[in-house]
């Protein structure tokens, strides 16, 4: 386990990076004269943005030309620098007085065919075999849990709809997160704490001392604890729509016991189970709107639902002031000198913003809550 503490940082460190644009080293040019790099690194289907802040006060600074490709490493002088992948540069501003010039820069191009709208139907495939074929006509690689990807595709289709969304939607109704990383179309299944190839990932502790700044945040417009799914069987076009409810199973109450005299006054309200604090009143179901072609999808969707929901109904955000540039998506964090609800539970990085600049080298992490020990009910009513 990583324990992240300002322990680790030592008053002589110094960040560090090397950067090429289409294949050349350009890393002195531009640390001469860097106002600011700043990476996020997403989970979601939203590409990873580099953006540099460059001084060109003396007006020698050549624009990049777009589609041109930026190489990153970020870490630390004496240390093994992290490669943070490859980015297409796709927005670039001239600003000034004084000058100065910005580039943006995605992990994909998103000018080019992802984002073209087609008409296709597909039929009796699995999730893997159609993220493939997908990716290889955009010209990208793809890889797919395991856990996903011999799910049964027995009908879908794209209307007038890009890639982009028609991989995003095909993610949600299949308890997938969809992100493109280094030329390839990765398909995650969200907090669980693994890699696309099904390796556990190492865990992560942060504690306060680790950071500058911090900010948790809970709404209960979020707090569901169930989820209602409708389908209509398509061969019986006459009968009614049939449903499945997802619903939390009650949190047994603890044993009466006589209080330590030096205990922690329990929550308001008698919330005193971290689940509970976090997903709020247990009789509040999300309605999907969609109706399903069967009962396995309608299943798998409103299961895709709940998950999300879950890992949403809390965030926890964390400004180190060490950057941290071998963390990544999916980490799983324990968090400790924070209040005792958000010590108890356990979290997974959502995102990640590296910042470098004169100030110095920080990392933001965002974090969502793994309500992994909850437990629901199924029940079907049939049309």
């Amino acid at each position: 386990m990583i324990d992240l503490t300002l322990a680790d940082a030592g008053a002589a460190l110094a960040p560090d990076f090397t950067l090429t644009l289409s294949g050349k080293d350009i890393t002195r040019n531009v640390s001469e004269r860097l106002i600011s790099l700043t990476l996020t690194d997403n989970r979601a289907f939203d590409a990873d943005t580099l953006t540099l802040e460059i001084d060109d006060s003396d007006g020698m600074v050549e624009l990049p030309a777009r589609g041109a490709v930026l190489a990153l490493s970020l870490g630390w002088k004496g240390s093994r620098l992290i490669d943070k992948g490859t980015f297409t540069v796709d927005g670039v501003t001239f600003s000034g007085a004084p000058d100065r010039v910005s580039i943006k820069a995605h992990s994909a191009d998103f000018r080019g065919s992802l984002n073209v709208k087609r008409e296709a139907s597909y039929h009796n495939t699995t999730l893997s075999a159609l993220v493939g074929l997908v990716a290889a006509r955009n010209g990208l690689k793809s890889a797919v849990a395991s856990t996903l990807a011999d799910i049964a595709i027995a009908h879908i289709d794209q209307s007038m709809e890009s890639d982009i969304a028609f991989l995003t939607r095909l993610a949600g109704k299949n308890g997938a997160e969809a992100t493109i990383k280094n030329g390839s179309v990765l398909f995650l299944q969200p907090g669980r704490g693994t890699t696309v190839s099904g390796q556990p990932i190492a865990p992560l502790t942060i504690t306060r001392r680790a950071g500058d700044s911090h900010a948790f945040t809970i709404a209960d417009r979020m707090a569901y604890t169930g989820v209602i799914a409708s389908w209509l069987n398509t061969a019986a076009p006459e009968s009614q729509a049939s449903s499945v409810t997802l619903q939390r199973k009650p949190t047994a109450a603890p044993a009466a016991s006589v209080a330590h005299p030096r205990a922690q006054a329990p929550l308001p309200g008698g919330q005193g189970k971290r689940e509970d604090y976090i997903m709020g009143e247990p009789s509040n179901a999300f309605v999907l709107t969609d109706s399903f072609n069967s009962k396995e999808e309608a299943v798998r969707a409103a299961k895709a639902k709940w998950d999300a929901l879950q890992r949403s109904a809390a965030t926890f955000s964390i400004n180190l002031a060490m950057g941290r540039a071998d963390l990544y998506p999916e980490t799983p964090v324990t968090v400790s000198g924070f209040k005792r609800v958000i010590d108890a539970q356990t979290w997974t990085i959502k995102n990640i913003e590296h910042s470098l600049s004169d100030r110095g080298f920080t990392t933001k992490v965002v974090l969502e809550a793994l309500l992994d020990n909850i437990e629901y009910e199924e029940s079907i009513s049939e049309g």
